[in-house]
């Protein structure tokens, strides 16, 4: 049965309907025996991590960042919490270092692996927008506001556009908002997964 709920959590047909996580990170979470319920939040993160993507591909066309790996950042940002269960439901960062240790362990270039690290480091000056799109989607999949990190994407995003950051807030502010408002169902969507099967 672990399988059946393993693998509906990562590509099942679901409501809302949810892009399944890449088969790249479907054969690791399989291979690592991961609890169903963490494998729906990567997809729910995932399938977040692509509205973004879409929405700065569309509206800053110039704007240069990796898509493939901000979805691969999202899709795997958490894999640490196979090794830190109690991190599935409680609070804790040990599964931030364990992770990217884990992606690199299972051949997962640094460049990929780091973002296990840093989705929760954004105020980290060194991280670029492939960061800060990949933390935003892991707040925002369930409707959470995080005006700090929202502050610096924002600051990004006008620094590369050279429009005003009040524009940039709007234009992102309308899109979180957008994006939150299926938050109940991804929460609901997750939360239908066990923890320990």
């Amino acid at each position: 049965m672990a399988n059946t709920h393993l693998s509906r959590a990562m590509s099942g047909t679901v409501s809302p309907p949810m892009l399944p996580l890449p088969d790249r990170v479907a054969e690791l979470l399989s291979e690592l025996g991961s609890p169903p319920r963490l494998a729906a939040h990567l997809r729910a993160v995932h399938d977040v991590a692509h509205q973004l993507v879409d929405w700065v591909e569309q509206r800053y066309p110039a704007v240069v960042f990796d898509r493939e790996a901000v979805l691969f950042g999202a899709a795997t940002h958490d894999v640490g919490k196979t090794v830190h269960l109690a991190e599935l439901s409680g609070p804790g960062s040990a599964h931030e270092e364990a992770g990217q240790a884990l992606l690199l362990g299972h051949g997962i270039s640094p460049d990929l692996a780091r973002f296990a690290a840093t989705h929760a480091s954004w105020v980290d000056a060194r991280f670029g927008l492939d960061d800060l799109l990949v933390s935003l989607a892991d707040k925002i999949w369930k409707n959470k506001r995080v005006p700090d990190l929202e502050d610096i994407v924002v600051a990004r995003l006008a620094e590369a556009t050279g429009r005003a950051a009040w524009e940039e807030f709007i234009a992102l502010d309308g899109v979180l908002a957008d994006i939150g408002d299926a938050a109940d169902e991804r929460l609901a969507f997750q939360a239908s997964f066990p923890i320990y099967d």
